[in-house]
């Protein structure tokens, strides 16, 4: 069971914002600043983590504490 994901926010010049790079199935951010960006991120990555990278045998059979995945992430400007 991954334990660990990453997600990176990369400033798109030409859009004007930050857009996700994620290893996070379904996680799409596109923000205007880093405040929002981290606001989204942490609201949507871990439902789309155990919506898309946990399976109901370990929904079932694990403790919620072990299902909880770190998640870091880094700001980069392009």
């Amino acid at each position: 069971m991954k334990r660990t994901f990453s997600v990176k926010a990369i400033w798109d010049d030409e859009a004007q914002v930050f857009y996700a790079q994620s290893d996070i199935e379904g996680l799409r951010i596109e923000a205007a600043s880093l405040d929002e960006f981290e606001e989204i991120m942490l609201d949507a990555a871990p439902e789309l983590i155990m919506a898309n990278h946990r399976s109901a045998f370990e929904i079932a059979e694990h403790a919620l504490k072990d299902l909880i995945p770190a998640i870091l992430w880094e700001s980069s400007f392009a």
